[in-house]
């Protein structure tokens, strides 16, 4: 008898963690409502450790990508938390204590993809001309880490996906501006699959760590212009991309951005 309950308990424990699947929701979206559920429901508690990305991915079914990008957007709600070298908790404080009606109505509006992309551009401009200016210089040692970290990644679209995020998400972390961050995360779920479908090209991944360098030699110069000139550069490619489906779709009036960067010039956008 003791064996069936076991069994019993392992099965209820296995199912807690099914999907309700919806192709017309993104992945990260339907993995970021069960997790709320369990903590909602309990099986979370407050301050309680969540297993690592890995095993949620396996017991889930899904990949570690797409965890990984519903847990960040539960950490821009203030659902949870990461700890640095520890993992993900299900933070202590009360549901009174998620943002306003901002964060949500951008999580759950559905934005054009492009519209998503332009707003991206700007945030990464912003953020990284202001860590031009504030990051110190282990902050930008870490940032050059990850790129090399980028470039050395396996041909592998998640592994790939992961060392592209994490150095984004440096650079935003060291501009020291907590609203540009939690925008930003609240976007990047909505760009993955267009950002999956990019590093299916060949080449793709070894520019784009070549031009995750060349970020890195503007940030060490602290020359802000330069920066964003060179974080506009590298985003131009996916948003060409998303761009020419937009227009496919009847989306915005076409636009083109310069990068060229003299001494008092910044990237300015012109009808196309």
């Amino acid at each position: 008898m003791s064996s069936g309950r076991a069994g019993d308990d392992r099965t209820s424990r296995g199912t807690q963690w099914e999907l309700r699947l919806d192709q017309r929701r993104p992945l990260p979206e339907v993995i970021e409502e069960k997790l709320r559920e369990l903590i909602d429901g309990g099986a979370l508690a407050a301050g309680e450790r969540l297993p690592n990305e890995p095993e949620l991915a396996r017991r889930m079914g899904v990949a570690r990508s797409s965890v990984r990008t519903a847990l960040q957007r539960l950490e821009v709600l203030r659902v949870v938390e990461v700890r640095r070298g520890l993992g993900w908790f299900v933070r202590r404080k009360p549901a009174d204590h998620l943002p306003g009606d901002f964060m949500e109505w951008i999580s759950e509006r559905r934005f054009r993809i492009g519209e998503r992309l332009e707003v991206r551009m700007a945030l990464e401009g912003m953020a990284v001309s202001l860590a031009a200016a504030r990051a110190t210089e282990g902050e930008i040692d870490d940032i050059a880490k990850l790129s090399k970290d980028h470039l050395a990644a396996p041909p592998d679209v998640d592994e790939l996906i992961r060392t592209d995020e994490a150095f984004h998400d440096a650079i935003f972390r060291a501009s020291r501006n907590e609203l540009l961050l939690a925008t930003y995360r609240m976007l990047i779920p909505e760009l993955e699959e267009w950002r999956r479908r990019s590093y299916v090209g060949r080449g793709v991944a070894a520019r784009s760590g070549t031009e995750h360098d060349n970020v890195v030699n503007f940030l060490k110069r602290g020359d802000s212009a330069g920066a964003r000139a060179a974080m506009m550069t590298h985003l131009l490619g996916l948003y060409h991309e998303i761009q020419a489906a937009d227009d496919h779709d009847g989306g915005q009036r076409p636009a083109q951005l310069t990068t060229f960067v003299g001494i008092e010039d910044e990237p300015e956008w012109h009808p196309r």
